[in-house]
């Protein structure tokens, strides 16, 4: 598609340029390697490693590079069928993302089975990415994969923040929130973690497998409250959240290390282009409030100067309709809607290359976008009502495809003008 002008071409150009540099910053095979420099992986009895999330091909390969010849070593990985791939030594199993399936109750039940070979004197490796949460899911004792399923549907439409959804998450669960270390118990466990959450709370990060929970059965009930979504949670849910709470007081610890992040993602941006700026490492909210907020900032540049602006964190969206998109694509759009002067684009992406459940990672929207949107013969005011962002920048050119990126460190936004 040809764009309003050769000025805007060359910044979209740049702004793809910028966002893979991102997505190299956060490789998570080389963040194995970096994190593994100079180290032989190895064990008393038998080495256990474990790698879950969109990341955990990249990151198993890199691993089994570093197992000590003499060590005797057991592997699986799960990941989502995009980004799954043979890796030498090790038992890779597929399921499905954003949200839970069959297939992924069955890995759930593969790392435990693995984990509870484990003793004394063997050694657990973890390896957590984005996504985990989904991809393995165990659902807490009455509480069916269906029901699980349905928890998550409603959770990604709330608007509720991804700490939030996954401290609830965390308590539907045999792995989560901890759930890890007790499997693999009284074995000691390792874990490296490649960060998709704001903050990189660890207890965040694929719910937090490692780590202790966010919070408790009761907390995770007041947000259900707090969000109106309550009422919409499964019986068995309702009546798992109002039970007894768990004794974390008992839970084994774990070495965790932290090797990849959404910041690390904005420094290499910066590095590729000394003349940005790092505005916001958090961006958060909801994006019906998070677009004007933007459009305001990049109102208010100086128009003689150019600027290249960016922005890191995850955004979330209520579903209101039912339309194709996700929140880096309804950002996208909104700014498109927005009134700001001069020659600019507008990136907003997901690192993984996943956008919702769609095939972009998000939009790289223009100045010219809405004239290409009505050219088109679409009404994007209406498509964006109905949550079909994608179908509006579908119509204008504006969809960031990159496919799977095999990474996940949240979103990045990127803004220039010329």
């Amino acid at each position: 598609m040809k764009y309003a002008s050769v000025t805007i071409d060359a910044m979209r150009t740049k702004a793809i340029r910028l966002f893979d540099a991102a997505i190299l910053a956060a490789h998570p095979g080389h963040a194995v390697e970096r994190a593994l420099r100079n180290t032989t992986l190895d064990s008393d009895g038998t080495l256990f490693l474990i790698a879950v999330g969109k990341a955990a091909v990249p990151m198993m390969r890199a691993a089994i590079n570093h197992v000590a010849a003499s060590s005797t070593f057991e592997a699986l990985a799960v990941t989502n069928p995009e980004n799954a791939a043979p890796v030498v030594g090790c038992r890779v199993l597929q399921s499905g993302h954003p949200v839970p399936d069959a297939a992924g109750e069955a890995a759930g039940r593969a790392v435990e089975e693995l984990l509870g070979k484990a003793g004394p004197r063997d050694r657990v490796i973890a390896f957590i990415s984005g996504g985990g949460s989904a991809l393995l899911p165990a659902p807490a004792k009455g509480i069916t994969l269906e029901e699980k399923a349905r928890v998550n549907k409603v959770l990604l439409g709330s608007g509720l923040e991804i700490n939030d959804m996954n401290h609830i998450r965390q308590q539907l669960s045999r792995l989560k929130g901890g759930g890890l270390l007790r499997a693999a118990a009284p074995a000691p466990v390792t874990a490296y973690i490649l960060s998709d959450v704001v903050g990189d709370d660890l207890r965040a990060i694929a719910s937090g497998p490692t780590v202790a929970p966010i919070g408790t059965r009761a907390s995770a009930k007041a947000l259900l409250e707090q969000a109106n979504i309550w009422n919409d949670m499964p019986a068995s849910v309702q009546a798992h959240l109002s039970g007894a709470e768990l004794d974390i007081e008992t839970l084994p610890t774990a070495d965790n290390h932290l090797i990849a992040s959404n910041r690390q993602s904005l420094d290499a941006m910066r590095a590729a282009c000394p003349e940005a700026q790092i505005i916001n490492d958090r961006l958060e909210g909801n994006v019906a409030n998070v677009a004007p907020q933007l459009a305001e900032i990049f109102r208010a540049l100086p128009q003689d100067e150019p600027a290249v602006l960016l922005f890191g964190g995850e955004t979330t969206v209520t579903l209101s309709g039912n339309g194709k998109g996700g929140r880096n694509q309804d950002l996208a759009l909104r700014i498109a809607l927005q009134d700001i002067p001069g020659d600019w684009v507008f990136l907003s992406g997901g690192t993984d290359g996943r956008d919702g459940p769609t095939d972009a990672a998000g939009g790289l929207v223009d100045a010219g976008s809405l004239a290409r949107m009505k050219a088109a013969g679409v009404n994007p005011e209406a498509l964006l009502a109905n949550n079909d962002a994608y179908a509006a920048l579908d119509a204008s050119g504006d969809l960031l495809m990159t496919g799977g990126t095999g990474t996940n460190v949240a979103d990045v936004q990127i803004f220039i003008r010329s």
